[in-house]
Formats: structure tokens, sequence, C-alpha cells
């Protein structure tokens, strides 16, 4: 399938641009597709390694410290039934565990090697090296799908264009996301029970028995003493996500109180760029709260992952170096696949084909009631994240879009993934060249939710 999808998005980008003049010159396609394979080496794989490496090495400091054995068991119920092929003592299991939970936060790009980390683990499991098992098929519409508790990124955008009350997307993007989540489940398990999709003979080999490792080092069990340490150091944290989260006259008592406020200043005049709150605009009342915790996500992990592992006598720093080796290899077994289909999507996105599908599709769109204006979004949300934005932005920042319009984009636009983007490197760092189902699930997912957001754009914001 992902061979005549890619076949698509070049023949049809090639001929359309054409038509349209787009084919040769500074901005046309040809240009476009060269700049995207330099910005797939040198913007996202190399940028994407330094990542891996700090990622790989907090998730093993993570398994060291037994962490992601306590959360696999609590959610093993649900987990197995969803990926009833992977053992629920497995790495596999908390690797996923691990990348849907940073999803569901928010986190972008940082749940990105962690989901690499779990297909690492689910291709140790699977018999058929060549092509996905069904665990890995319906992992990758689960990030596609992309369910979300704190849609950052639509309420920035919101917000950066002006847009009054910008939480307020909060709910049906959850709503759209969780729609989108339970269909890619549910479009994996169905679609997997095809003949088409089946796993052929020449794609089985036999599993690499010495690829699966258990841990070798037992974490000690917690001493009183390091009880004691970690219960101070949490509550100190505690008091730092207080000073976060509250309002800005909380740190400054605390810095009269301890005879700080002095220092603090000079600080801030010597580097004037850096503000006590995170964010770029004016963080107070549900602004401050929604991105303080969201900030807060990152250094409650790594406060987790240290301060256990040290109660439990894990040697931190090995670890972590140990943890991190992996990462340059995995962000260089990618590249050759996202330099193929970036320069793939770099091909349709600049041919004009999406103006032409919104001429001939409109009669039909304001049939079924879909906006003809979110309809470039809708095609290049599952291509392309940066081109998706792009559109996002020109729909917020056009004078003629109503409000419920500039909602209903950014309730797309956070319910749904880069699905293309996700199926090259999630597969790529493992070495699959076919997709079986993946994609079939992953697309599904994409239309339920970008339906799902349309809907409730209409409910909520007419």
């Amino acid at each position: 399938m992902l061979n005549n999808v890619w076949a698509f998005l070049v023949i049809s980008g090639l001929l359309v641009a054409g038509l349209f003049g787009r084919l040769t010159g500074e901005g046309g396609v040809v240009a476009s597709a060269l700049t995207a394979t330099k910005t797939a080496v040198m913007d996202i794989a190399l940028p994407l390694a330094g990542m891996m490496m700090f990622w790989l090495g907090v998730l093993r400091l993570i398994e060291k410290a037994g962490v992601l054995d306590f959360v696999a068991r609590a959610l093993s119920p649900l987990m197995k039934r969803i990926f009833p092929d992977v053992p629920p003592g497995h790495p596999a299991m908390s690797a996923m565990i691990m990348n849907l939970g940073a999803n569901m936060l928010g986190l972008g790009n940082s749940a990105t090697p962690l989901g690499l980390k779990a297909m690492g683990h689910l291709q140790e499991l699977n018999p058929a090296k060549r092509a996905p098992s069904n665990a890995m098929c319906i992992f990758l519409a689960l990030n596609t799908a992309g369910f979300s508790l704190i849609p950052t990124g639509a309420i920035t955008y919101l917000s950066a264009a002006g847009v009054k009350e910008p939480y307020r997307v909060i709910g049906p993007t959850i709503l759209a996301t969780a729609c989108a989540a339970i269909v890619a489940v549910l479009a994996g398990k169905f679609f997997q029970r095809l003949p088409m999709f089946a796993v052929k003979p020449e794609d089985r080999l036999e599993a690499d028995e010495t690829a699966v490792t258990a841990a070798s080092d037992e974490p000690k069990p917690v001493s009183r003493a390091a009880l004691v340490w970690l219960i101070v150091l949490f509550a100190a944290f505690a008091g730092v996500a207080a000073l976060e989260l509250g309002p800005p006259t909380w740190r400054a008592g605390v810095l009269d109180a301890t005879g700080l406020k002095t220092l603090f200043d000079k600080a801030q005049a010597a580097a004037p760029t850096v503000k006590a709150a995170a964010g770029p605009f004016d963080l107070t009342g549900w602004k401050r709260l929604l991105n303080g915790a969201s900030g807060l996500a990152i250094p409650a992990i790594l406060l987790l992952a240290i301060g256990v592992a040290l109660a439990r006598g894990v040697k931190v720093y090995e670890e972590f170096v140990e943890g991190a080796k992996e990462g340059f290899a995995v962000a260089t077994r990618i590249m050759p696949f996202l330099v193929a289909m970036l320069a793939a999507i770099a091909l349709f996105k600049g041919s004009g084909i999406l103006m032409l599908l919104g001429y001939y599709l409109k009669p039909a769109l304001d049939f079924i009631g879909f906006p003809v204006d979110l309809l470039p979004l809708a095609l290049m949300r599952p291509l392309s994240g940066s081109g998706s934005l792009g559109l996002l932005n020109e729909i917020l920042t056009n004078p003629h879009s109503t409000e419920g319009l500039k909602f209903t984009a950014a309730i797309l636009y956070g319910s749904t993934e880069t699905t293309f983007y996700v199926l090259a490197v999630y597969f790529g760092s493992v070495g699959i060249r076919k997709v079986r189902h993946a994609l079939a699930a992953g697309l599904t997912a994409d239309i339920v939710g970008m339906t799902a957001a349309v809907v409730l754009g209409r409910l909520m914001f007419g």
C-alpha cells in the first residue's frame, strides 16, 4: 500500500505542478523536494538524535528504578485488551505506556523517542521482521489518533491569533481525540482480520532470540533513609510546582522571605528574555495554570527517574549513558525513510493539488456540511506538520474567518496527527517497509477525528 501511496504523491504532484507552472524555478516543486531532503536530515533526524539520546537515557533510568513495572502493572488490564500479543511484563508494554502518556500530556516531540523505543521492543516480539505485527499497527494508529488531555498547540495558536477564550478548545479536542483513539483500536482489530492485510510467508523470519534480554541488575529495595530523602525531594518539587502554578505574588513572597529578591532581580536584568512563567504570552489565570502544568511534566519525570533510581542504588550516570548510546543509531536508520516521505510530500504540497481538489469537491463538501475552507488543512494534516500548521495560521489570521471556523480549525489540528510522518519514522526505525493495515487504521482514525472536530465545532461554536 505504501508503495502506491508514495508513487501517487510523487506522480500527481509532478503532473499538477506542470499544469500550474510550478514544476521548475526557485519556487517550483523540484526545488521544494530537494529542500525537503535537507530538512529531513539536518532539521529532523539529527536534532532527533540528540532528543533520542536524552529520552532513551531517562527511560533506562525509569526502567532500572522499577517505576515502569509499577505503572505497567497498574494499566495491565487495559493494555492487555488492546495489545493481547504483548506479554504484560515485556519492556514494550512499559515503553508504549510512556509514549502514550507523553502524547496525552501534550509533550509533542518528546513522545517520539519513547515511541521509537517501544517500536524497537515490539520488533523483538515480531516473527515477521519485514512486516509489522498487529500490535505495532495498533500502536502506530494510536499515535496518529493523538489522544490528548492538554492540546497546548491548538490553544497557543488561537491565543497568538487574538481569539478570545481559546481554552474553550480543550473539551472538544479531548472528545475528538478520544473518538479517534477508540476508532484507531477498533479499526486496527478489524483490518487485521482481512486476508488482504495478512502477513505473507516471505515476511516471516525467526525472531532474534538474543534481542530480548532480561534486566541484568535488579534494583535494591528502598531503605528507610532513602524513603525519607525521596519524601523531602518530592515535597521540594511540590513547592516549586506551587510557585509555577500559583500567582506571581507567591514567588515574590518566597524570594523576599529568603533574601533572594535582589539576586533574582539581577539575574532577570542580566537575562531579560528569561521569564518567571513559561510561555510567550501574558500568563495569567487559566493560561498560567495550563502552561505551568504542561511545563512541569518533563521536570517531574526527570526528578522521578533520578530520585527513585538513586534511592534504589542505581548508578544513574552510567545507566543514562548506556541508554543514550542507541539514540544516534536509530536516527541514522530513519533518515532514508524521512527523505523519501518528505520529498514526496513536498512535491504534492507545492503542486497546487489542494487548490484543485477544493475546487472540484466544493459541491460535495457543501452538501455534507464540511467547511470548504478546512479542506486544505484536513488534507495536509496527515502529511505534514509544518504544512498543516501554516494552513492553520492562515485560517486563524484571516480577518474573514469566523470565530466558529477558527475554533473548528484548531480542534481539527489538535485532534489528528501527521500519519505519514509517524509511519515513516516509527517503521523506518526498525527497518519495516511493508505497512499492512497500519496506514488504513491510521487514516480511518484521522477521518473520524476530523469528522468529530467539525461536528463539535458546529455544535459548540456555530
